[in-house]
């Protein structure tokens, strides 16, 4: 990737290079401290970072403005928990109720370890593992003989990770999930030594997307298979969106094109490439009111819906045998 590379080069040190790098740089650190913000707080929050404007207290508490932990929004309407959320993309009931507690914040948009069709003695690499949500439930299907790698960027994310890592331990009976800090356009694995590479609404906030399907390609063993889930538009959102924060750290912000992830996947060399659209999620996420989809919704033309511009996408595909 040209932001991080030792280069002085014409086309390398100009001006542009370097103010793309520095805006880049920029947004991955407000990422980072949305999602320690969220990590912290044990949830996302529909209204606004979720730590935004709360002590300490109610931050170790769980709790905002005097409520429960039971919802998304922050002193706003009450949105979807992380469990409702996660069986409104597909998760079963028993996969859930073995998950260590707190490692399902409510960050889905799809179920990859379905679409994966994890099987024993794979090695699983989870992008932007988050508190381990993906990577715990992936374990099992692997098995003793498999191996789970998380990687995530967010070092207070890693933290609540390897805090969970005993407890599934406990519950599973097997230790074969570790977590690795770095960041997904400069994954910390080495050249094709993966079975599988999954990844759960984390790919639209990197700043470079092609970057991350070429990291992919080049961990994933030949004849190894990618299954993300994120979202996409369907057409472009207005500028105001665009630009909006919480939006980004939202996942709807950073959102590309159904063209631009079928030409980013293609171009890194995979093959074999299926695109699923699932309208439930943003269904899911309207219906309930959250608080974030409302002030989108509201900001686009008369008579728009959320529907109409994102979409929850299956990506699945493969690295060629050769």
């Amino acid at each position: 990737m040209a932001d991080h590379d030792a280069c002085c080069g014409p086309d390398c040190c100009s001006e542009t290079t370097i103010a793309h790098t520095t805006a880049n740089d920029q947004l991955r650190d407000k990422v980072r401290e949305g999602y320690a913000q969220i990590a912290k707080s044990g949830q996302w929050s529909g209204v606004r970072p979720a730590t935004a404007g709360m002590t300490e207290q109610q931050i170790e508490s769980g709790t905002c403005c005097g409520g429960s932990n039971g919802g998304g929004g922050c002193c706003g309407p009450t949105t979807l928990s992380p469990e409702q959320v996660a069986l409104a993309v597909g998760y079963a009931d028993d996969d859930l109720s073995a998950l260590p507690d707190g490692s399902n914040m409510g960050l889905s948009c799809g179920n990859p370890t379905a679409l994966a069709s994890l099987k024993p003695g794979e090695v699983v690499l989870d992008l932007g593992s988050g508190g381990g949500f993906d990577c715990f439930i992936a374990g099992p299907k692997v098995g003793a003989a498999g191996k789970v790698i998380g990687v995530d960027m967010t070092p207070e994310m890693l933290s609540k990770a390897r805090t969970n890592l005993s407890k599934y331990r406990e519950r599973s009976g097997i230790d074969n999930v570790e977590f690795r800090l770095g960041e997904i356009e400069h994954l910390p694995v080495a050249d094709a030594t993966v079975d599988v590479v999954i990844s759960n609404c984390v790919i639209n906030l990197a700043p470079d997307k092609r970057q991350v399907w070429r990291e992919i390609a080049r961990v994933l063993k030949p004849g190894g298979r990618v299954a993300v889930s994120d979202l996409a538009l369907l057409k472009p959102l207005p500028q105001a969106v665009r630009d909006d924060l919480e939006a980004l750290v939202g996942c709807i912000a950073g959102a590309e094109s159904v063209d631009d992830i079928r030409a980013a996947v293609l171009d890194a060399g995979l093959t074999d490439l299926q695109l699923v659209a699932k309208p439930q999620y943003i269904e899911a996420m309207t219906s309930w009111q959250d608080p974030l989809y409302k002030r989108v919704a509201a900001s686009l033309p008369e008579g728009a819906k959320m529907g109409d511009y994102v979409v929850s996408l299956d990506v699945a595909a493969k690295r060629p045998m050769s």
